[in-house]
């Protein structure tokens, strides 16, 4: 923590001329505040989520299909068994990343807007090179 403190104090003593003890705890501050409000647990979830094969490969089938797919369809696209699948599922639904539906037997899963957005900028930007 001294190390970055003494190279925050150099970094604001280029910026401003010279620093205090007073600049440095501003700036803290303002770095604080600015971490709070840009790691959302949310949102962290959802990348966690996603940092799993199974679950990242499931997200991005159902993000490519034309609709619902039945858990009966997914299973054979993934190498795992059927209920690390099941449980895959859930930890996406959990997410907000794919939604559910029961039909009798039958579950049915979808890709949510959040998923179909968050994998279309991925696409975008792995064009842009």
């Amino acid at each position: 923590m001294a190390q970055s403190s003494d190279r925050l104090r150099r970094l604001l003593a280029d910026e401003l001329g010279e620093c205090c003890d007073g600049d440095v705890e501003r700036r803290l501050d303002e770095l604080h505040g600015l971490a709070d409000g840009a790691f959302d647990d949310d949102t962290q979830s959802v990348f966690a989520v996603l940092g799993n094969d199974t679950r990242y490969r499931l997200a991005r089938v159902l993000a490519a299909s034309d609709g619902e797919r039945c858990v009966c369809e997914l299973e054979p696209l993934v190498d795992v068994s059927d209920s690390a699948v099941s449980h895959a599922l859930s930890d996406l639904v959990d997410a907000g990343l794919v939604t559910r539906r029961k039909d009798g037997n039958w579950r049915y899963y979808d890709a949510t807007e959040l998923t179909n957005d968050l994998f279309a900028a991925a696409d975008r930007g792995e064009t842009d090179e």
